[in-house]
């Protein structure tokens, strides 16, 4: 064991890092959630066969993906607030921004999958009396799954690390724990590699279902 490690002291700080992980859990599967509807509504949007509607979709799309996750989170937290247009509590901004910036970028990843289907089936389904809704829903999302599950499992690894940066909205995840144990007791490098440990054994777990999932459905 490296000198630098100290069993009782990880004894301490363990066990309250693991709570923060709790909420570091939390906070990825709401964002994935909510992400998956934002980002499956804003895909329909953008592939509508209304201008103003792309348009918006685009839009939305531009700003999310264009602004960096720390600012929109400083924005939803302070922003807000100082300007008195809406006080969030840290958990509500940090799901929102979470899940708003987590939206913009699997919009982008369903509508490549969606246009990845020959436009064929569309007309086929069509021609057979469906509705563009029923057609979308029982035709081209099933196919379109299959796809886009691998870059949707990179994005949810991907909102699980952005987890970290809500600690600066003074969100008590993962991260904030960790340095609020830095600030007690000044051993940064125990801690941190403490913290290290936790990130990496979540996106372990994430990776391993992801690998189980395409699998299952056949991808790889």
């Amino acid at each position: 064991m490296p000198a630098f490690v100290d069993i009782e002291f990880m004894r301490i700080v363990v066990p309250l890092l693991g709570r923060g992980a709790l909420i570091t859990i939390q906070l990825t599967l709401l964002a994935i959630v909510f992400g998956l509807l934002i980002g499956l509504a804003v895909a329909l949007i953008k592939l509508s066969p209304f201008r103003i509607l792309r348009w918006f979709g685009g839009l939305y799309t531009w700003v999310l993906r264009g602004v960096p996750l720390l600012v929109q989170l400083y924005v939803l937290y302070y922003g807000l607030a100082q300007a008195r247009i809406l006080e969030l509590d840290p958990f509500t901004a940090a799901v929102t921004g979470l899940s708003m910036c987590a939206g913009a970028y699997i919009a982008e990843i369903i509508r490549g999958g969606i246009q990845s289907i020959d436009h064929g089936q569309m007309e086929a389904a069509l021609s057979l009396g469906m509705n563009p809704a029923a057609a979308m829903r029982r035709i081209i999302l099933p196919q379109a799954l299959r796809r886009i599950l691998p870059p949707l499992g990179n994005e949810f690894i991907t909102s699980l690390k952005d987890t970290s940066l809500v600690s600066v909205i003074t969100m008590v995840e993962l991260m904030r724990t960790g340095v609020l144990l830095d600030v007690t007791y000044f051993r940064s490098l125990e801690i941190y590699l403490a913290v290290a440990a936790f990130y990496l054994l979540m996106t372990t777990f994430f990776v391993y279902t992801i690998d189980a999932l395409e699998k299952k459905f056949k991808i790889i």
